[in-house]
């Protein structure tokens, strides 16, 4: 039997999330209604076709679909994706499963981009191989050291994987990293696989500081996953896809996938394929980038009021910020204590980052907060957070 580690973000948000008043933990960008989809399209009728029969349907995804997803990574420096360069999954999650699953074995060794989604390391641990974390700097804003990424590799490195942005601190990794990344990998002969479900909500950089996609550097060996959820607003419809410009790893990870999945959802394939058409794509991601513009103006305010207790780094792109708490002594707190407290005193669920983003000794204090829910649900919270603050958290670390 396949040992593998509890996936301990997912299990905090399953045992808490339903019993939370302000849930501040969300990672994805407040979740629109089919409603609202219409709306951003600017057209009237139905996203639906309700005359359509519900077969399995296409197996990959539609053609419509998947040119749709394959023209996020379009730019002017480098070829254009096609559909038969993209695959349609259940789910982001589903996607990095697959590709790890496809590329990823025993003995291989493999190199993670850290902190980050726990299942990013623990499934390739899981399927035998042994994994070093490339670990960013965190008293220097999340920086990552190239030096250090070119000191893990072995002679068995097999895969480096990225998350830009980054889950949980909300980091960019710039154009000028990623090709430097590249450059090392192609060196070696590595795949690497990049999990950009966050791109490209990059809401506090300028428009020349957008990184594009590592798929737009022409290094072939390069897996790259996203979905609907986090930066579109439609987590309900379980959408996401792999891409990447290897048509081999295409056909090696459609191969798999015949294991989980025949086909995607009839129903949720026209809702993705309506959503990311011109120009409700456009639409839908500019109201977010400005929510996010929005609601990071309240949390900015929440950390400058108790700079005292709160450190971070101010994210820069994606949805999740992370933050540590500390004592007057500047000693960081009991960080799964404080989110349970804070959630049954008030009702504001976050996650604690020692628990659900390291091994309980890394990150001791942090705090992920998820802050582009509807914008009153974030300011309701931060108040209620702010009464806990004054009322109760001294008393809490002592």
């Amino acid at each position: 039997m396949v040992k593998i580690s509890e996936f301990a973000v997912e299990r905090w948000m399953d045992d808490h999330e339903n019993d939370a008043k302000y849930n501040i933990a969300e990672t994805c960008c407040a979740s629109i209604s089919l409603d609202d989809l219409a709306a951003f399209s600017k057209k009237p009728g139905n996203v639906l076709d309700f005359s359509q029969k519900q077969t399995y349907g296409a197996i990959r995804g539609t053609n419509a679909l998947r040119t749709n997803i394959a023209n996020l990574y379009s730019d002017s420096t480098s070829e254009a994706l096609t559909a038969e360069n993209v695959l349609v999954t259940n789910g982001a999650i589903q996607a990095n499963f697959l590709s790890l699953y496809t590329n990823v074995g025993p003995g291989d060794h493999v190199i993670c981009h850290y902190p980050t989604y726990q299942q990013l390391y623990s499934v390739p641990e899981s399927l035998g191989a042994e994994v070093s974390l490339w670990k960013s700097k965190q008293d220097e804003n999340w920086r990552v050291d190239l030096a250090e990424l070119k000191g893990l590799i072995r002679p068995n490195t097999k895969v480096i994987v990225l998350n830009n942005p980054q889950n949980p601190t909300g980091a960019v990794l710039s154009k000028e990293l990623l090709q430097d990344i590249v450059d090392i990998a192609r060196q070696h002969d590595i795949t690497i696989h990049s999990d950009e479900v966050y791109r490209p909500l990059f809401h506090s950089l300028d428009a020349d500081q957008h990184p594009p996609s590592i798929l737009s550097f022409g290094y072939d060996k390069v897996v790259v996953t996203g979905s609907m959820s986090k930066t579109f607003s439609l987590a309900g419809i379980r959408v996401g896809w792999i891409a990447s410009r290897s048509r081999e790893i295409v056909e090696q990870c459609a191969s798999a996938r015949h294991y989980t999945m025949i086909s995607l959802s009839q129903v949720d394939d026209q809702i993705a394929t309506a959503a990311l058409s011109a120009p409700t794509v456009n639409n839908l991601l500019q109201r977010n980038i400005d929510l996010a513009k929005r609601n990071l103006v309240e949390v900015d305010a929440f950390v400058r009021e108790f700079e005292w207790a709160v450190k971070w780094t101010r994210p820069r792109a994606g949805t999740t910020a992370f933050m540590q708490f500390v004592d007057r002594a500047g000693r960081p707190v009991n960080d799964v204590e404080f989110c349970k407290r804070v959630q049954a005193k008030t009702g504001v669920m976050m996650v604690p980052g020692s628990e659900c983003f390291g091994d309980g000794s890394d990150f001791k204090g942090f705090v992920r907060m998820g802050y582009v829910p509807e914008h009153q649900v974030l300011v309701d919270g931060l108040q209620a957070l702010r009464k806990f603050m004054r009322e109760e958290y001294e008393e809490l670390v002592g």
